[in-house]
């Protein structure tokens, strides 16, 4: 049976995680749940679950989780940055789920990896941020990372076993690889009149039409930043060049990605739009277990449409593109400023389009000298977050 810590318990994946783990109690405990401020979802996880130990990232939350907690709860209650670091360190921790949304979720996923942990990669600002640092890590510990997200778990589902057991270090060329196409549904602004976007709001960025998320992921999805991200990071777990990159538009939300390889051949991973099915394959791999998932019915399908990205209309996905291509340190900056320009959005400080213009603003102005250790990135996440804080007051 393994024990599982999960990063972001409150969250949508967080959600799905224990849907995939109450469909296989025999397989799997829940050591620890980990969350930042919401109480009530907390406390309704732990009545649920029980688990050992219910962490919250703030302090506040953590204490009056403890009041709150029936007084014959045997649920631990902890709170800090280091009781984080031990938790997904202790030797009793198979699996941790790296769940928690942003650069929040970069430190304790990071302290999994260096200690040697199976970790199922949700957090894909891990990569954005810390790239060639986070692929060294995981080499040097023996860590399994396998990629949760839709879009790079149906890539690794796609290619061979002997590069998927070298994540980081894969040889697409010499495993007769030419592209890896990554899909995106566009969003819901897909065919919105381009002189409207600036005119959206939060509820309608907010409002996917295939998959049901985060109020900061579903905003990404609306630019194409979320896409641009998952180029980011198909980069680094893939060891892919920019010329084995392809970003496909499939509105339909049915192929979650492919790959393409010398002689023509293209496999392809499909299935339902719900995160439950690669969060299922990352927890059993490479076994294969119930993931509560209809399968999917090609006769309700009907058509599949794909279109070429229009960077007019997503120029975040321009701009990731173009980050990926100068390195580390502006993924970095590209990450921190799109996370300050999506909450000012939602805080209805911004318009739809500033987004873009933010970070591309902070792209251009923050200084992104060699980054050469985690202190490094963590010092231009701030001074790009500062950077993006004074622009967004301006705006």
């Amino acid at each position: 049976m393994q024990k599982m810590v999960i990063l972001g318990a409150t969250g949508s994946i967080g959600a799905s995680t224990l849907s995939v783990i109450g469909n296989n109690p025999e397989a799997y405990c829940i050591y620890a749940l980990v969350a930042n401020t919401n109480v009530d979802k907390m406390l309704a996880l732990c009545i649920a679950h029980q688990p050992s130990i219910a962490h919250m990232v703030d302090g506040d939350a953590a204490r009056l989780l403890r009041q709150r907690l029936p007084a014959d709860s045997s649920v631990e209650v902890t709170t800090g940055a280091t009781e984080l670091d031990d938790l997904v360190s202790a030797p009793c921790v198979d699996t941790v789920m790296a769940a928690i949304v942003g650069a929040a979720g970069l430190l304790p996923t990071l302290a999994a990896v260096k200690a040697g942990k199976r970790v199922l990669l949700a957090n894909k600002e891990s990569l954005v941020m810390s790239g060639r640092l986070f692929i060294e890590a995981m080499q040097a510990s023996g860590a399994q990372v396998l990629p949760v997200d839709s879009e790079h778990n149906a890539i690794f589902q796609a290619l061979p076993e002997s590069i998927q057991r070298n994540i980081g270090y894969c040889d697409l060329e010499g495993g007769g690889i030419s592209h890896i196409l990554l899909t995106g549904s566009g969003g819901p602004f897909l065919t919105s009149p381009l002189d409207s976007l600036s005119a959206m709001t939060p509820a309608q960025a907010c409002k996917h039409p295939n998959w049901s998320m985060g109020r900061k992921i579903s905003v990404d999805s609306a630019s194409m930043m979320n896409k641009g991200l998952e180029y980011i990071e198909a980069r680094w777990l893939f060891n892919a060049t920019a010329e084995q990159l392809k970003v496909v538009i499939h509105p339909q939300s049915v192929i979650h990605s492919m790959v393409q390889y010398r002689d023509g051949s293209v496999l392809a991973q499909l299935g339902n739009p719900d995160m439950r099915t690669p969060i299922a394959h990352c927890m059993s791999y490479p076994q294969r277990i119930s993931s509560g998932v209809e399968p999917l019915d090609f006769f309700k399908v009907g058509q599949l449409s794909f279109l070429e990205p229009d960077y007019e209309r997503f120029p975040c996905l321009s701009l990731a593109i173009e980050a990926c291509k100068q390195g580390q340190e502006a993924t970095t900056v590209l990450n921190a400023a799109n996370e300050i320009s999506v909450a000012a959005f939602l805080e209805n400080k911004l318009t739809f389009t500033d987004i873009a213009k933010i970070t591309e603003a902070c792209l251009s102005k923050v200084s992104t000298s060699l980054l050469k250790s985690l202190d490094d990135i963590v010092a231009l996440d701030t001074q790009t977050r500062r950077y993006a804080l004074e622009l967004v007051a301006k705006v």
